[in-house]
């Protein structure tokens, strides 16, 4: 009979490491909420309450691109509260989905489009994407 575990522990400091990861993200994410709102009154007049933005936020175009930004918080979140252990290619693989999403491009479309947009018009968003990118760097050998 294998006694092997079949669950392996996590790696140490993973946890905290995509902890702090969601934080960032959810940062990033208020503040393109922010400038997209500031975007959106400025063409359509203001948003009068908070159940009107969240109606916008889920069903008017407008917002629509920012849907697969908030699909990647919702599967760090799945993984974060998962019952299996945090694995490194789990942690690998969706941090590879941010970067890959996490890239502005004037003549792009969809989502790198808007979100070239967004930081021409926003320093916070500027800002905000730096510190996920700092968070999701390759890590290099040696410090």
């Amino acid at each position: 009979m294998d006694n092997k575990n079949l669950t392996a522990p996590e790696p140490a400091g993973l946890r905290p490491r995509l902890i702090t990861l969601r934080e960032a993200l959810l940062a990033l994410h208020k503040v393109l909420l922010e400038s997209e709102r500031a975007s959106y009154e400025t063409t359509f007049g203001k948003i009068n309450s908070p159940y009107q933005f969240l109606q916008l936020l889920t069903n008017d175009p407008w917002f629509a691109w920012l849907a697969p930004m908030t699909k990647l918080i919702t599967a760090l979140d799945e993984i974060l509260d998962a019952k299996e252990p945090l694995t490194a290619a789990g942690a690998d693989a969706i941090v590879a989905q941010i970067r890959v999403l996490l890239v502005a491009t004037e003549g792009g479309e969809g989502f790198s489009r808007h979100y070239d947009e967004a930081m021409q018009r926003s320093p916070d968003v500027v800002f905000a994407h730096a510190a996920v990118i700092k968070l999701i760097r390759p890590q290099t050998g040696g410090k």
